[in-house]
């Protein structure tokens, strides 16, 4: 009686899996193969566990199983994970590398960390492969170790798998700091001159930027924001006589400032706003609390500038958001080419607002824009290359 009971799960088991197999390929069979299978399966249904290998035979007859069946369904798995991956990527959260240093304080790009500025207490603390998975930095230290000048033909790129580092002699000696040429002369100020023993050229770390996710859904759903730090492409757009695509890439992250039908100007550094149907300007903060920390002089905040690019590059000058269009700055105004340049963004160019920092560990880590400005003051605190920039 066991015996019996145990041969009549087998066989429900086996018609479950094999009604599963003849569903999940219907696309790949036959129609003599579809009406077979379905024949086997309505015989099978009213049938007994004695005629169970009868029927695996007939059906595996009609439907052979594939040689290595076990790496064919992974790779099914593979492929279903990788759509899904896809799908998400595609309408809900893309993953997105800061570059540059144009969102600084908000968002970082490549930057280096001196060691002595750095508020991370546990940054170079720890082994350098645990250092840099959390934190994403990499140590860069150099001591000049006889004096002499530094041979500006000297310097050599290199750009591995997992390091990037630049090397340049001075005098006889070789040195070697992690970062491409352009960064590396800058946080270290290499200079065509006269080095002396023990000056000390770089002694922190080179962080890879901010990672983040970015939210694409809800931009189906409502229009962005005034304040919204959002990714956009750069297609179509134009500075200096220069598609922005060739020359510095096709993803931007800004903070949008203007929505369609706004006129902008700026006025002591300070960005006012008409709306659209409104009949004065007003301070960009009195339309939008996030504002408030730009304006705040602190942490490196340092308001909107009026001097660069094409528009808004002086003071009063104003400029009309034309519809379906909107005005991008970056929170790094001193540094950064944004709508001033290359003006007024499409609709169609915006891919969503800048969701999570994932990686690397830091204050900013989490929701972006969640924090306040740091409580130093912009035109005093310290930093290898512009003022107020290194705060981890």
């Amino acid at each position: 009686m066991k015996f019996f009971t145990n041969n009549k799960k087998e066989f429900k088991k086996w018609l479950s899996a094999a009604r599963l197999r003849r569903h999940s390929e219907d696309d790949l069979l036959t129609e003599k193969q579809r009406a077979g299978l379905d024949e086997v399966l309505s015989e099978a249904a009213n049938g007994t566990p004695a005629e169970l290998k009868k029927f695996q035979e007939r059906f595996e007859k009609l439907l052979p199983r594939y040689r290595h069946a076990g790496i064919r369904e992974l790779l099914d798995l593979l492929v279903v994970v990788g759509a899904v991956a896809f799908g998400i990527r595609a309408l809900y959260f893309q993953p997105f590398r800061i570059p540059t240093s144009s969102m600084q304080p908000t968002l970082y790009g490549i930057h280096y960390m001196s060691r002595e500025n750095a508020t991370n207490p546990l940054l170079g603390k720890l082994p350098a492969p645990l250092n840099y998975a959390l934190f994403s930095a990499q140590k860069a230290r150099a001591v000049v170790q006889e004096e002499g000048e530094l041979d500006p033909e000297s310097l050599e790129h290199r750009n591995g798998l997992f390091k990037e580092t630049t090397s340049f002699s001075i005098g006889s000696c070789r040195y070697s700091l992690p970062g491409d040429p352009q960064k590396v002369v800058d946080y270290a100020r290499l200079s065509p001159r006269t080095y002396k023993e023990g000056e000390v050229l770089a002694d922190g770390f080179r962080s890879l930027g901010d990672h983040l996710f970015v939210e694409r859904f809800s931009l189906y759903l409502a229009p962005p924001k005034r304040g919204d730090v959002m990714v956009f492409t750069t297609e179509g757009l134009r500075a200096y006589d220069r598609n922005l695509s060739d020359q510095s890439g096709f993803y931007y992250v800004k903070r949008l400032v203007g929505l369609p039908g706004d006129t902008l100007k700026i006025v002591n550094n300070v960005l006012h706003i008409r709306p659209a149907g409104g009949e004065k300007f007003v301070p960009a903060a009195e339309l939008s609390p996030v504002f408030d920390k730009i304006y705040s002089g602190k942490g490196g905040y340092q308001g909107h500038l009026s001097f660069m690019g094409e528009h808004l590059n002086e003071p009063g000058k104003e400029f009309h958001i034309p519809a379906d269009h909107y005005f991008m700055m970056g929170d790094n105004s001193q540094f950064s080419l944004d709508s001033r340049f290359f003006g007024a963004v499409p609709r169609r160019n915006l891919i969503g607002r800048a969701w999570l920092v994932f990686w690397p560990i830091s204050r900013r880590w989490g929701w972006v824009d969640r924090q306040p400005p740091v409580d130093v003051p912009t035109g005093e605190a310290r930093g290898a290359t512009f003022p107020s920039m290194y705060l981890q």
